[in-house]
């Protein structure tokens, strides 16, 4: 099976593709989705969805994990990424992609073992645990490889 992981976001959007058999999974890509502010709500929207849309007919993933939003203070940035969250699921839905929902929390306790750690204690543990040096460009893009991992670690463990 092969799982796409999201790191929601409006202005960024994270992303992984992992293959997941019944031993370690194998990760395949990851990126980011970007839109500019110069377009419209409707326009950078489209936007994910064009771009999600080509990496779902490419990779054929049956499983989306995805981040699940936490906000403490920013409302407007909350906005774009709730409506950004809207457009992955209905394309996971159209895609009949069964859907993981992970908090922040979950994943770093997955990942590292403790579900306070930093970015830095997060990355460390995905190179560890992947077996080689992954080039990340934005935090978001390494967000979307934990998720993936951790969906791929929760479905093994049901298998």
């Amino acid at each position: 099976m092969k799982v796409i992981a999201i790191d929601p976001g409006y202005e960024k959007l994270g992303y992984s593709i992992f293959l997941k058999e019944k031993s370690t999974p194998e990760y395949i890509t990851s990126g980011l989705i970007k839109t500019s502010k110069a377009l419209s709500p409707g326009q950078r929207l489209l936007e994910i969805h064009e771009q999600l849309q080509v990496l779902i007919k490419k990779h054929k993933p049956d499983i989306l994990a995805i981040e699940r939003l936490f906000f403490s203070k920013n409302v407007t940035s909350a906005l774009g990424v709730s409506q950004s969250v809207g457009v992955v699921l209905l394309l996971a839905a159209q895609s009949k992609m069964q859907i993981i929902e992970l908090t922040p929390n979950q994943i770093k306790e997955i990942i590292t073992g403790y579900g306070n750690s930093d970015k830095k204690s997060v990355q460390k543990m995905l190179w560890l645990q992947l077996g080689r040096e992954i080039k990340v460009k934005d935090d978001d893009e390494s967000d979307a490889i934990a998720c993936g991992l951790a969906a791929c670690v929760i479905n093994l463990a049901l298998m």
